[in-house]
């Protein structure tokens, strides 16, 4: 059964840090183009950063420079470090995976994405 499972939400100042962890299960998690989404009040779901299957990082801009993605192969595990948290970032935190073939514009897509996982809260008070 192929699983996702986040961890390590919190609440934290502004300007703190969290790790964010997602563990996969039932498939290679470096076989896909894997992506931090985030949902904040009243907002639609956005990508925050992606790794493709070649280990290749992207980021939205408005996250370039404090958030750093990475993959652990040997434990099928996902990160999300997060600097300098700012109050407008708190919200549901999701792990993703997508297609290996995402590209361009899609890889920061929702909609590109076929398995999610539960989420995992994150709150910046100021």
């Amino acid at each position: 059964q192929v699983k996702r499972k986040e961890s390590g939400g919190g609440s934290v100042q502004s300007g703190g840090s969290l790790k964010l962890s997602c563990v996969s299960s039932g498939y290679t998690a470096s076989d896909y183009c894997m992506g931090w989404f985030r949902q904040t009040l009243g907002q639609e779901r956005e990508g925050v950063a992606t790794i493709d299957k070649d280990g290749v990082t992207r980021y939205a801009d408005s996250v370039k420079g404090r958030f750093t993605i990475s993959q652990e192969n040997a434990k099928n595990t996902l990160y999300l470090q997060m600097n300098s948290l700012k109050p407008e970032e708190t919200g549901m935190y999701y792990c993703a995976a997508g297609s290996s073939a995402l590209r361009g514009s899609w890889l920061f897509s929702r909609a590109a994405y076929a398995y999610w996982g539960q989420g995992t809260q994150v709150t910046v008070s100021s």
